[in-house]
């Protein structure tokens, strides 16, 4: 959706945002795509309210719960990740690519809010979480954890001689996976046998990695949150400011 959105206000604006700025007061089309036109107006306010409800609901249903249990937190972190990606882009082409004064402050705030997202989402997918987006604690994963080496013998009767090694897989960086598929191969374990327990170790492979880096990354959480907050109360603020010098110098609400 953010992609088609994307391709399409491009592709519609081209000729216009792709003329120098100089002569875009000549080009046929000014008046519907300038930041105050019809177009570009609308665009600021729709990028701008899609930003402000991504934010606000998000934020209120995390801390007092007012969706009830109609709504998945971790559901309406992708509602909130998806109206405040597309409400900047809006507001982008609302800017026409032209930045100057204090549009400038608050496009460039609106970048800074929209990577630390990024990053927060990236620290945030590390965090095991339960079904409802709940943070799992570190006592929670552990016990999340199989017991490999009493399911290789009683389920996949592997040699004694194996098990140390698919055991030490799990948590040993340097053992390569085309070498444990070869062991895998010389138990002479059926197709789907070998497929499964290779699963299963790739998991608890990727779960001992989410255990060794869990509290790392729910400190990483806590910094970013500390960065993130203040870089969206700053963009709010610009915003308002720039709506209110854009009237003070003129520019009427046309819609």
């Amino acid at each position: 959706m953010i992609v088609i959105v994307t391709a399409y206000l491009a592709i519609n604006g081209y000729s216009y945002y792709s003329t120098a700025l100089e002569e875009r007061f000549y080009h046929p089309k000014h008046s519907w795509f300038k930041p105050s036109g019809l177009f570009g107006q609308g665009l600021g306010v729709f990028g701008t309210l899609m930003m402000l409800i991504g934010v606000s609901v998000y934020i209120l249903h995390k801390r007092y719960n007012i969706l009830g249990r109609h709504v998945r937190l971790k559901y309406l972190l992708e509602f909130h990740i998806f109206l405040c990606t597309l409400g900047p882009i809006l507001i982008l082409f609302h800017t026409a690519f032209k930045f100057g004064g204090i549009v400038s402050i608050a496009f460039w705030s609106m970048v800074a809010v929209v990577a630390s997202g990024v990053i927060g989402r990236f620290i945030y997918i590390q965090i095991p979480r339960t079904i409802e987006g709940r943070a799992l604690s570190l006592s929670e994963v552990q016990n999340m954890k199989t017991d490999i080496a009493q399911v290789l013998r009683e389920d996949y009767q592997v040699a004694e001689t194996d098990i140390n090694l698919f055991v030490n897989y799990t948590t040993d960086k340097t053992l390569s996976l085309s070498s444990i598929k070869q062991v895998i191969k010389n138990n002479n374990l059926s197709k789907t046998d070998s497929k499964n327990l290779l699963k299963m170790l790739q998991g608890e492979r990727s779960l001992s990695k989410k255990i060794a880096r869990l509290e790392t990354m729910k400190q990483y959480f806590k910094y970013w949150h500390v960065a993130h907050m203040p870089f969206a109360l700053i963009m709010l603020v610009i915003v308002i400011i720039h709506i209110v010098v854009a009237f003070t110098f003129g520019y009427k609400w046309i819609f």
